[in-house]
């Protein structure tokens, strides 16, 4: 099982110049970003039809961004020249092209086009590794005082708008009621930039630091595997220069880094955090969390230092996929293990269930243990769903054919190949997801500010405050569901009551801010007319 990235932005250093000449003249505003406007303009060039540039757009913009890059546009212009000699284009058929030797193809008319036009925008060595500049005035964005101040003309592409409409219509809602006080930190620059997260959890030795080596084909700094509990920190494997590890107090305050939320959780958890870093190409795109096994017994949560079904929760909500990984021989799920698929809830969409060294057993007894894993996580996960299960062995060795025999070892290859593609998919969703989690994001905000407003305006204006706090707080289930009626809101969208009220006891009620609809109204604008715009705004300029 092998994840084989697309070769986007492989060509020759003589073919790279040309493109890059062609790049500068397309990108019109010089934010080293090709848009649908532009490629419609440069393609055009080509004389293919309008449906072979359609798939050439979708092909080139796998992660749906809404622009081109410099490697996706190389991609792209890869594409067009393998169309106008006849072949398919279809996602495989780069893969299977030397690129190195493939000609830029033939765009009628673009010599001339370039000599008379202007000089183009000078690039910068940043651009060359398809890093546009962009990146660094949306960065500007978070650190100016006025939201207000970001032009509708620096938007382009989906991501920058989502970072200008939470600048301007969600984070002032959140930052009035608490938002991030209560439920999640605010965003910053790095969380809407960062690499799609997969995150493992599982009980101890049941594979989970195996099967990142296993899709890396090969060891990452500071991984230990053995048969007793190894890994004890959590451990963030991502892209970097050279191989290193680099610890968690030095992660969290990197402002190119998602993690600065995790500050929250103490230096307790800090020192029980790290991120190891190395070159590969399967990182450039997806970053793995390899997480301590989750043990059995109250005393383990005693022994923990920090709040790990907290942190859990927190890289739930930042992860586009959660593998659940358990072994034949450890099917029982923990009083922490509970707690933990517990703490997932609102996620359920990025769980997947890996049943790992399944070869270990015949095929009768795989049968009741399959049976057995269903049971105990129709239980815990109480939904009468059933979840994806994926069957196999996820490690170096040979598929042990003498104890699975030949028909269970091509159910191994078919399950396996199921979740490398589950896999595969990750980054072209990324951008998906990042809208999909923004959605989210905003419900989560404006009921809270409901849930606040509503508190703060059952507080007395004088005397007996106190005493009407802690009334609130101990009926605070019952405040929900005034709340859910008054708004008419989904029962299922709103917070857990038990943490909302440890939270809220830290708190005076009657400090909060009293209702502003014109801050709801902008938040509700935001996901009727704002959020489609934007999307129909970037969508395959083709279609």
């Amino acid at each position: 099982m092998e994840i084989v990235s697309l070769p986007v932005g492989t060509c020759s250093k003589e073919h790279q110049k040309i493109y890059q000449q062609w790049f500068n003249y397309a990108d019109s505003d010089g934010d080293a970003r090709i848009t649908g406007n532009d490629a419609i303009k440069l393609f055009s060039l080509s004389k293919l039809s309008r449906p072979e540039l359609k798939q050439v757009w979708a092909i080139a913009d796998s992660k749906r961004q809404g622009f081109l890059g410099f490697k996706e546009f190389i991609t792209a212009m890869q594409l067009i020249s393998l169309a106008q000699s006849g072949h398919e284009i279809t996602p495989d058929v780069l893969a299977s092209t030397d690129l190195e030797n493939l000609n830029p193809p033939p765009m009628e008319g673009l010599d001339g086009l370039i000599a008379r036009g202007k000089p183009s925008p000078t690039k910068s060595e940043s651009d060359l590794n398809g890093t546009p500049r962009q990146q660094t005035q949306s960065a500007q964005w978070f650190t100016s005082k006025s939201a207000k101040k970001v032009p509708l003309n620096s938007v382009t592409s989906i991501i920058d708008g989502l970072k200008r409409l939470y600048l301007e219509k969600l984070k002032p809602l959140e930052v009035t009621y608490r938002f991030n006080d209560f439920v999640s930190p605010l965003l910053t620059n790095s969380d809407f930039d960062a690499k799609p997260m997969v995150m493992l959890l599982g009980q101890y030795s049941t594979g989970k630091t195996t099967f990142i080596k296993h899709l890396l084909r090969s060891s990452y700094p500071g991984a230990h595997i053995g048969p007793e509990p190894t890994t004890d920190r959590f451990v963030v494997v991502m892209s970097g220069p050279d191989e290193r590890s680099i610890p968690g107090n030095t992660i969290a305050v990197q402002a190119d880094m998602p993690f600065s939320g995790l500050t929250t959780f103490g230096s307790a958890f800090l020192s029980k955090f790290e991120c190891s870093q190395m070159p590969h190409p399967l990182l450039e795109h997806i970053t793995f969390v390899d997480t301590p096994g989750v043990l059995s017994g109250e005393k383990q949560r005693t022994q923990r230092s920090y709040d790990f079904t907290g942190v859990t929760s927190w890289f739930a909500a930042k992860c586009d996929l959660i593998l659940l990984l358990f072994d034949p021989h450890k099917l029982d799920i923990s009083d922490e293990f509970k707690r933990v698929i517990g703490s997932l809830r609102g996620h359920d969409d990025k769980i997947r269930v890996v049943l790992n060294k399944a070869d270990q057993v015949d095929t009768q007894q795989l049968m009741r243990v399959y049976g057995a894993l269903m049971w105990s996580l129709g239980k815990v996960l109480n939904t009468p769903e059933v979840n994806r299960v994926y069957i196999g062995s996820f490690n170096d060795k040979p598929i042990n054919e003498g104890a699975i025999g030949p028909i269970g070892k091509e159910l191994f290859e078919k399950e396996q190949e199921d979740l490398l593609s589950d896999l595969k998919d990750i980054p072209k969703k990324a951008c998906d997801r990042r809208i999909n989690e923004f959605v989210k994001r905003a419900r989560a905000a404006k009921i809270h500010s409901y849930i606040i407003s509503h508190l703060r305006k059952e507080m007395p204006a004088m005397l007996g405050k106190a005493k009407t706090q802690q009334r609130l707080i101990d009926n605070l289930e019952d405040e929900f569901a005034k709340v859910q009626r008054e708004h008419h809101l989904p029962a299922g969208d709103f917070p857990n009551v038990e943490h909302f009220k440890e939270v809220l006891s830290g708190y005076s009620i009657d400090k909060f801010e009293k209702l502003r609809p014109k801050m709801i109204q902008n938040v509700d604008d935001m996901l009727g007319y704002d959020i489609p715009e934007l999307l129909k705004n970037f969508r395959n300029p083709y279609e």
